[in-house]
C-alpha cells in the first residue's frame, strides 16, 4: 500500500470515528470527571484519571463507528449524515467493524490497569455502546438509551477510583442519563423530518409538539438531582453558584429551541458542553478552595 493510500485510509478512519468533532468527547467526559472528583474528594488518582479520560475518547469513537455501521442504509437518505465515510462509500462496512474492534480492544487494554470491579463494569459499557445504534429501530426512546450508555462513565469512574458505587453515584448516573436525553433530543429535532420519512424512531418524534415542555421538566429534574448530590456531599455555596450558572445555559437552550429551527436546535445541542463544563468547575473549585467555603 503506497503512502497516499495509507494517508487516505487514516483520514477516513479519523472521520469515521468523528475525532474531527470533539463535542461528543466533551459531553461524555464531563460526567466522568464529575464522578472522579466526588469519588476522590477532589484528588483523583493520576492513573485512574488518565485511563478514564483515554477510555472516554476511545469508546466515544467506537460508538460513532458502530453507529455509522448500523445506520449504513439510513445515513445516505439523511441530509446531515449522507457524507459520512460509510454512507459516502469511502469506508466499507467490514473496515468499520475492524476499526470498532480495534478501538474497543484498545479501551479494554487500558481498563485492565484498573481494579477488578471497574474491569467487570467495562463489559456493560461495551454492550451499551454496541447496542445503542440499533435502538432507534425498536423503541421510541433511543435518546434515553443513549443516556444510559453515556452515563455508564459515572459508575465506572466511582468503581475505578473508590472501588464502590455509593448512592450519590447512582443519583449522578441518573442526572447524566437525563441530561443526555435532553441534549440528544435537541439533536434529534434537527433530523426529525428525515427520520419521519424513513421510519426511524426518536424522542423528538415521540414528544411531538410538546418537546420544549418535556425538555424543560427534564432540565428541572437534572438540576434537582445535582442539588441533592451537593446536599449529600455537604458541598458549599461554591458548588451551588456553579449550578446557578449552569441553569442559565439550560434557559438559553430553551430559547434556542423555541421555534424549532434546525440550526438553533443544533446550537442548543452544542451549548450542552458549557453546561457540563460549568458543573465540573463547581466540583473542581469546591475541593480546590476549601478556605472559601465558610
Amino acid at each position: 500500500m503506497n503512502k497516499e493510500k495509507v494517508i487516505d485510509r487514516a483520514q477516513q478512519y479519523w472521520l469515521l470515528a468523528r475525532f474531527d468533532k470533539p463535542i461528543g468527547i466533551l459531553i461524555l467526559l464531563w460526567p466522568a470527571l464529575w464522578a472522579l472528583w466526588v469519588a476522590s474528594s477532589g484528588r483523583p488518582d493520576i492513573l485512574v484519571l488518565t485511563v478514564i479520560c483515554c477510555g472516554v475518547v476511545l469508546m466515544r469513537a467506537a460508538g460513532c463507528v458502530i453507529n455509522d455501521y448500523a445506520d449504513r442504509d439510513i445515513d445516505p437518505h439523511v441530509e446531515r449524515t449522507k457524507l459520512r465515510p460509510i454512507a459516502a462509500g469511502k469506508v466499507t462496512p467490514k473496515e468499520a467493524l475492524t476499526v470498532f474492534f480495534v478501538l474497543c480492544l484498545s479501551a479494554f487494554g487500558l481498563v485492565l490497569l484498573l481494579n477488578p470491579y471497574a474491569i467487570m463494569l467495562s463489559f456493560g459499557g461495551v454492550f451499551l455502546a454496541a447496542s445503542y445504534p440499533f435502538m432507534k429501530r425498536y423503541t421510541q426512546l433511543p435518546q434515553a438509551y443513549l443516556g444510559i450508555a453515556f452515563g455508564w462513565a459515572v459508575p465506572m469512574s466511582f468503581a475505578a477510583q473508590s472501588n464502590e458505587i455509593p448512592l450519590v453515584a447512582w443519583l449522578m448516573y441518573l442526572a447524566t442519563a437525563l441530561w443526555a436525553l435532553i441534549y440528544d433530543t435537541m439533536y434529534a429535532i434537527v433530523d426529525k423530518e428525515d427520520d419521519l420519512k424513513i421510519g426511524v424512531k426518536s424522542t423528538a418524534i415521540l414528544f411531538a409538539d410538546k418537546e420544549r415542555e418535556i425538555l424543560a421538566v427534564l432540565q428541572v429534574i437534572v438540576m434537582l438531582l445535582l442539588i441533592q448530590i451537593g446536599r449529600m456531599q455537604g458541598l458549599s455555596w461554591i458548588y451551588y453558584s456553579a449550578l446557578l450558572c449552569a441553569s442559565g445555559f439550560f434557559i438559553y437552550q430553551q430559547k434556542l429551541i423555541f421555534y424549532r429551527d434546525k440550526a438553533d436546535c443544533f446550537k442548543a445541542f452544542l451549548n450542552s458542553n458549557w453546561f457540563g463544563l460549568t458543573v465540573f468547575i463547581g466540583f473542581l473549585l469546591e475541593f480546590l478552595l476549601p478556605e472559601f467555603k465558610s
